[in-house]
């Protein structure tokens, strides 16, 4: 398991690699536990990083690996928001590479399609000070979507109405 410190130690190693190999400078968004430590929304450890798959090139493979335990989300499987990366906050203590953390309300929303024990912790931090009409705009981007895997959406909208009702959006 990992903490902020261990996180931070494994994104610095990872940006050194890439300078070293001369890999063109790219971006990752983080989400999920990763992003909710790495944005210091919360202190919860978390055994890997998630993050979005932005098509990498086979190229980053040896940068990217060195996360060495990560899940990388493709898109139309993920419950996101077109926009969210313009909400996206930079890490700035990376130079090299750009790396991002999903804005709250982001990470909340993602989280609906699963609703588990984890996730509702989570979401019970987060919404606390978190924008709900942004959260309300972002769950009717991922609704209008046509890109969504089916069974994604359904899902989404199955959990929909307890996420309102526990969370009073």
């Amino acid at each position: 398991m990992m903490n902020y410190d261990a996180l931070m130690n494994v994104l610095s190693d990872m940006e050194k690699v890439a300078k070293a190999l001369e890999v063109e400078p790219f971006s990752i968004y983080f989400m999920g536990g990763s992003a909710c430590i790495l944005g210091r929304y919360n202190d919860r450890a978390t055994r890997d990083f998630d993050f979005v798959d932005l098509s990498y090139p086979a190229s980053l493979g040896k940068v990217i690996r060195y996360l060495s335990d990560f899940d990388m989300l493709e898109y139309e499987s993920t419950v996101l928001s077109p926009s969210y990366q313009t909400r996206a906050m930079k890490l700035e203590q990376f130079s090299y590479l750009n790396l991002y953390v999903l804005a709250k309300e982001d990470i909340i929303v993602s989280k609906i399609i699963r609703m588990e024990a984890k996730d509702l912790e989570d979401m019970d931090l987060l919404t606390g000070d978190s924008d709900k009409g942004l959260i309300l705009r972002i769950i009717e981007e991922v609704l209008q979507r046509k890109d969504l895997f089916p069974s994604k959406r359904e899902a989404f909208i199955k959990n929909l109405p307890i996420f309102r009702e526990k969370y009073r959006v």
